[in-house]
């Protein structure tokens, strides 16, 4: 079964507020591209659109957060972060307000629109304010899992969003473990670490016995259980839609260094100091080498190599 992460934040969100969440939902002339129809038809008071101003849109959440309920911001991530990064910074982090930001279309989704619209370096801001926690969702069924953990969750969340319909990898008995490493293959090769939605193209590449893990939790994250992981394996890689500087790699990288792991590391992404150029999402993962088959041909030569 395939479907959008952002249907399933949406559901979850009328059903929580059905349950007695006090939420307000704002976006940033975002009202499609957040798919809020639902929440919005249901609860018309408690949808607020600011219109193409991301870093009002951020102070304002702040604001009604202080009030006493739990805001959701759901605009395009590349702005969230460029446009109203001070803001966030200072009016959500700093403070500690109780926001939880949806960050869509990240990654290439923007596609043919370009670099100024590719969202590809929000986690490597993101890690870089304080009390914030960060959740990349792999499928529309842990989407809806980080969703209500953020509810849940006094205090300042980003949630990393795709925009395309996607397997579903979980069912409804998953539970999700802020921290917690999901292995979704266990394989006698090479460990892969994938970002988000990229889970998808490393599965595609199964006959290569790969162990793959996804990290919906990107902080908080259970170090330990990283480093027994990368401890069982000869090779470590990462994939991501994201440059290779802040990102996952950085991540996995730093845990290496600081354990003394000397596994051979090969990280997948967009190089640092590099823009991307105007293409399909499936060409910029090709180029990138981020899909199945720029996976399969890395553990190819890594077995060359060996």
């Amino acid at each position: 079964m395939m479907q959008d992460l952002r249907d399933a934040v949406i559901a979850t969100l009328v059903d929580e507020q059905n349950n007695g969440a006090n939420l307000s939902v704002m976006v940033a002339d975002s009202t499609s591209t957040s798919k809020i129809a639902p929440f919005e038809k249901a609860f018309p008071d408690r949808v607020i659109n600011v219109g193409i101003a991301e870093q009002n849109m951020v102070g304002m959440a702040a604001g009604v957060a202080l009030s006493g309920r739990t805001v959701f911001t759901a605009n395009a991530a590349p702005f969230l972060f460029a446009r109203s990064n001070e803001q966030v910074k200072n009016d959500i982090c700093y403070t500690e307000t109780n926001v939880k930001m949806l960050g869509l279309n990240a990654g290439f989704a923007y596609g043919p629109l370009g670099a100024t619209h590719h969202c590809t370096n929000d986690i490597a801001i993101a890690r870089t304010f304080g009390n914030l926690q960060i959740f990349a969702p792999a499928d529309a069924v842990q989407a809806s899992a980080i969703a209500r953990y953020a509810i849940q969750h006094n205090g300042p969340v980003y949630i990393r969003m795709d925009s395309d319909k996607v397997p579903v990898l979980h069912d409804e008995s998953y539970r999700f473990v802020p921290g917690k490493p999901e292995v979704l293959q266990q394989g006698e090769g090479a460990l892969v670490f994938c970002l988000g939605t990229l889970a998808h193209e490393a599965l595609a590449a199964k006959d290569e016995g790969i162990t793959l893990v996804s990290l919906p939790s990107l902080w908080p994250l259970d170090e330990a259980a990283v480093v027994e992981l990368i401890t069982r394996h000869q090779q470590v890689i990462t994939m991501e839609e994201h440059v290779l500087s802040g990102g996952l790699s950085s991540i996995i990288g730093e845990i290496m260094l600081r354990h003394g792991l000397r596994q051979r590391f090969t990280p997948l992404g967009i190089p640092a100091y590099e823009f991307t150029h105007s293409s399909s999402r499936s060409a910029l993962r090709r180029q990138f080498r981020i899909d199945a088959e720029g996976l399969k041909t890395t553990l190819h030569q890594a077995v060359a190599a060996a």
